[in-house]
């Protein structure tokens, strides 16, 4: 796939062509954290998300659950987790905050990560993430990091993942199931064209995506035909590098607003791991607007001589967003990977 071949305009307006619309369910005018339907279902969730993975990176438990709390006590109700996030610990604690009457306040959301394994390592990673969160049913599970040309294979195979995912369904342990990557977005459509009715299916949503190896050109359009929710992360392109480089004329907030404005996206998942944070993003999303036309194509123009190599998006680019796991059952090097 090109670089840099997207035109501002043509990302732009492919974009707003098969939406349903900026605004989404709910959206009005007010101080509160909007909130849009969850795909073709009823269920509406915030359009800010809070990611598990950082969640389990904060200071200490203490600060993770003040995290979470203060997070859903302004309104925010999508909660992201994996399976395998820093070696069980993000489930861990994310159960440990949802304990109290969180649980029912939220729409909670882990991934497993069988990465080619079969269903029956897929339903043994339910149960342990059931346990960690303290719950007896998760409202969305995702299959983790659908990165390799082969993941789709692995997953529709016979005894395949896939399967897991009906059962989970049938057992009432799952109430919607998904799929999510970061690498190429030639796989998710692939995933997407092979014919399961997902749900959900989460991938890189910023300004630098729209220029290169672009989920939001290949997969958005066909997720929104077939009324799949999107749910965007990397907003900030996974390490904020972008932000630590002066030539780049753009600011978080900038970065943030512009994800959360692509049509069709139904939610922003973001790293929030202190509560200071946690604050700088509420303030952006509570009555959120979304960005104008004009307002998204300054941006994208922003970071153009910059998004065309992939030099910020080492998450499409390299192995180093892989976790562990997802390398082992590849064997792939393991030197750098997340734990």
């Amino acid at each position: 796939m090109a670089g840099s071949g997207y035109s501002r305009r043509q990302f732009i307006g492919s974009a707003v062509a098969v939406s349903t619309g900026l605004a989404g369910i709910g959206e009005a005018q007010s101080s509160a954290i909007p909130r849009r339907k969850f795909g073709r279902h009823s269920d509406e969730v915030s359009i800010l998300g809070i990611g598990g993975h950082h969640l389990g990176s904060a200071a200490t438990e203490e600060d993770a659950i003040a995290i979470l709390h203060e997070a859903v006590d302004n309104g925010i109700n999508f909660c992201d987790n994996a399976w395998e996030y820093n070696d069980h610990r993000s489930e861990e604690w994310m159960g440990k905050a949802l304990a109290g009457g969180y649980r029912d306040k939220v729409f909670l959301m882990s991934k497993v990560c069988t990465h080619g394994r079969d269903a029956s390592v897929a339903m043994q990673m339910l149960e342990e993430s059931l346990q960690r969160l303290g719950t007896d049913h998760l409202d969305l599970w995702q299959i983790h990091a659908v990165v390799y040309d082969n993941d789709p294979d692995l997953a529709y195979r016979k005894g395949g993942v896939v399967e897991a995912l009906d059962r989970a369904k049938q057992q009432g342990k799952v109430r919607y199931t998904g799929f999510t990557g970061h690498k190429d977005p030639r796989i998710h459509r692939r995933m997407i064209e092979m014919g399961y009715a997902w749900d959900s299916v989460q991938f890189p949503i910023n300004a630098f995506d729209a220029q290169f190896r672009s989920f939001q050109q290949v997969v958005l359009p066909e997720a929104l035909k077939r009324r799949i929710a999107v749910l965007g992360m990397k907003p900030l392109n996974g390490d904020g590098a972008p932000f630590h480089k002066g030539d780049v004329k753009l600011t978080p907030e900038q970065a943030l607003r512009y994800a959360m404005s692509v049509p069709g996206v139904t939610t922003t998942i973001t790293g929030m791991d202190s509560i200071g944070v946690l604050r700088q993003n509420l303030a952006i999303a509570k009555g959120f607007q979304p960005l104008e036309r004009s307002e998204m194509e300054g941006i994208v123009a922003a970071v153009q001589p910059f998004a065309g190599d992939g030099r910020f998006e080492v998450y499409k680019t390299s192995l180093r967003y892989d976790d562990v796991v997802t390398r082992q059952m590849h064997e792939q090097p393991l030197a750098g990977a997340h734990s």
